[in-house]
């Protein structure tokens, strides 16, 4: 993998796009507009909270002053606030909003249904479920504007979604998550059809919720291995030291431990190894949302996201490279030899498969200098791969427990794959080594 020295970008393309100019005018690229108008709650759908009321489902639309455009992209923007708090004007979805929709893209700011009591994993995960669906019903209700009145002049071949925190993690559930037996280690099918299912029903019935890409701002997903190589591009910015949503992966809000998800980074790796479409911007040392309190980082944040949105709208004049960098070291690296082995999920009637044949324990996880596997059975082999597939550390052995030696082995994410003494492969186990 090649790796080139660069101010602070931190940035992967697993796949290149070919360069095509239509927005030779600087649309898209630069800020083409003066002013912009902004109406304010309007309503795109209702449903029913987590306590029983109704709740009426609101959204801010901004638009360009003076525009003349007929087929404008639309950004839609999801706030943060660990599902419990936050609203459409919090500061960045705000900042976001002005400033993408005086590059010539409409922005619509949602609200959508918060809260969520006891606070366990199953109710968190219903949060995010209901958040998902008020999100689809947000898209349905453009997609829906575009075939009756065209009031908001929006090209639905070009929605983009994203958010900050809860907001990135709704825009991530909503991309990758295409099936209900994912969850099912959190919610049974009849609860999952009981809330509307994954596409929900807060508003537009039957238009689509289909859209082009995802803006991650510090966000996760519950499963790395949901993103599929046929799936929307994905471009992501988020701090190593994000105490709040792990850059990597782990317990989200840790004060109150709910559920462990995967960070920016390991979706990075997945995105790499199937070869998706995918953007990474790392922000060494910074904590959870950082752009939202330091000016500079605001810049670069946009500037990347900005970067990323002109690829997909068919543009070149972007050198994907932010123009206001306030860090001073990092990496650049194209990765273009991703042809590792990833592990894929399988759904069956059970839920999450992923060629499950037999039961293990392993721990400790993290773990630092060893690793110990163990299990009813005899163990005939052990594997340990890369999150890019390649295989770094094997041991055959014949029995039920087995001790690894992990010194030889850096600190990062890992895939351990376990064969029996008959040949049987376990389910794949993501492991972290913290040296």
């Amino acid at each position: 993998m090649k790796q080139i020295l660069l101010s602070t970008l931190f940035f992967s393309l697993c796949n290149f796009l070919s360069a095509q100019t239509p927005c030779d005018d600087g649309r898209y690229s630069s800020t083409v507009f003066s002013d912009f108008t902004k109406t304010s709650d309007i309503t795109y759908g209702s449903n029913t909270s987590w306590n029983g009321s109704n709740t009426t489902l609101k959204l801010d639309f901004y638009e360009p002053d003076g525009d003349s455009e007929t087929e404008r992209p639309l950004l839609i923007w999801v706030h943060g606030g660990s599902f419990i708090g936050g609203s459409k004007t919090d500061p960045d979805m705000v900042e976001f909003s002005e400033r993408f929709t005086k590059m010539g893209y409409a922005c619509a700011s949602i609200d959508y249904r918060l809260g969520f009591f006891p606070f366990d994993s199953a109710n968190a995960v219903k949060a995010v479920v209901r958040a998902v669906q008020d999100l689809r019903g947000a898209v349905r209700y453009f997609y829906k504007d575009k075939q009756t009145g065209n009031q908001y002049k929006i090209d639905t071949n070009k929605i983009f979604i994203g958010g900050s925190s809860a907001g990135a993690i709704t825009s991530l559930h909503m991309a990758y998550l295409d099936d209900a037996c994912k969850i099912s280690d959190y919610l049974n099918e009849s609860t999952i059809s009981s809330m509307g299912g994954l596409e929900g029903m807060s508003g537009n019935p039957g238009y689509s919720s289909n859209i082009q890409g995802v803006i991650n701002g510090c966000g996760a997903l519950a499963r790395y291995s949901w993103i599929e190589a046929d799936d929307v591009p994905l471009c992501s910015v988020h701090g190593t030291n994000d105490g709040t949503v792990t850059y990597n992966r782990g317990l989200v809000n840790p004060g109150i431990p709910l559920m462990y998800l995967d960070g920016s980074r390991m979706l990075h790796e997945r995105a790499c190894a199937i070869g998706l479409e995918e953007y990474f911007y790392t922000f060494p040392g910074a904590g959870h949302v950082p752009y939202i309190s330091n000016a500079a980082i605001m810049n670069t944040t946009v500037d990347f996201i900005r970067d990323f949105l002109v690829k997909q709208m068919g543009c070149d004049e972007a050198e994907l490279q932010p123009e206001n960098d306030p860090m001073e070291t990092a990496f650049l690296y194209p990765i273009n030899d991703c042809d590792g082995n990833p592990i894929d999920d399988e759904c069956t009637s059970s839920g999450i498969a992923e060629n499950n044949s037999f039961d293990l324990e392993i721990y400790p996880n993290p773990a630092q200098n060893e690793l110990t596997i163990k299990s009813d059975i005899l163990l005939n082999r052990i594997e340990i791969y890369n999150l890019v597939g390649k295989r770094i550390y094997t041991k055959n052995c014949i029995l039920n427990e087995i001790n690894v030696n992990l010194s030889n082995i850096e600190s990062g994410s890992y895939i351990v794959r376990v064969m029996d003494n008959n040949n049987r492969t376990s389910k794949a186990h993501l492991i972290e080594i913290n040296k």
